[in-house]
């Protein structure tokens, strides 16, 4: 994958993409990620790249000219994906990711002070996306969560091919409760099923626990998830527990 961020504030991203999966997907050759400063395609003398908004108005936009140009520069054999952090995008999820991580070019936009020129988003982006109903200087933090969680979905990108599948919301639900050593801190102990050695017992066990888990915190989750025959059992029993608690 090749994935180019279009930013005002390039620094913001050394550290984050220097580090962990991310920089191991870099170093194996798995993702070429580049950081571009939208001021390098301003043909003002000063590098500017925004002004007042037409109108009037607080604030100042982002011109179309720099990011038109930055973004055919960057997709100039075609075929990019481009999009465009804003909180009037679609909410992003984990099913997003999983369709992003399938693309081969993504160029992100970050948006800035008040926004972008509507041109920007008629005549350049394919998808406007949010990370959530709240407000954030810009759009690089964005960018950033949405870098980390399409890279470590691109095959060989974590070191336990399965882990992806298996974290939160890859499969509609919260994932189980997990333990490592030591077996017993301030009289807390493991569950001894996982202690076992009996996959089976310690399959369905996480499968349980993840379904009461969702049940309990995210329900709302539950309606979208694919559930098989077993996890209606399982969740049947969940219930009838959950009534039994209350009387």
């Amino acid at each position: 994958m090749r994935l180019d961020i279009l930013t005002l504030f390039p620094r913001m991203f050394a550290g984050p993409f220097d580090e962990s999966i991310i920089k191991r997907a870099r170093e194996k050759g798995l993702v070429e990620l580049r950081v571009a400063d939208i001021r390098d395609w301003s043909t003002d003398k000063h590098r500017a790249v925004d002004d007042y908004p037409f109108g009037g108005g607080d604030g100042m936009v982002l011109q179309v000219e720099p990011i038109a140009r930055a973004v055919r520069a960057l997709a100039a054999t075609g075929g990019a994906r481009v999009i465009l952090t804003s909180p009037q995008g679609r909410l992003f999820t984990q099913a997003m990711a999983w369709e992003l991580a399938r693309e081969e070019h993504i160029i992100i936009i970050c948006g800035h002070y008040e926004g972008v020129d509507e041109r920007v988003r008629e005549a350049l982006v394919t998808d406007e996306i949010s990370v959530g109903d709240f407000v954030l200087t810009g759009g690089e933090i964005p960018a950033l969560l949405i870098a980390d969680a399409v890279i470590r979905l691109l095959p060989g990108a974590l070191g336990a091919e399965e882990g992806a599948v298996e974290d939160s919301f890859s499969s509609g639900l919260l994932e189980y409760p997990q333990y490592t050593r030591p077996e017993v801190w301030e009289g807390r102990w493991v569950p001894p099923v996982l202690l076992s050695g009996n996959h089976e017992d310690i399959r369905l066990w996480r499968r349980r626990e993840a379904l009461a888990r969702t049940l309990k915190r995210r329900p709302d989750l539950l309606a979208q998830a694919r559930l098989s025959d077993e996890d209606l059992r399982l969740l049947a029993e969940i219930e009838r527990e959950r009534e039994r608690g209350r009387e």
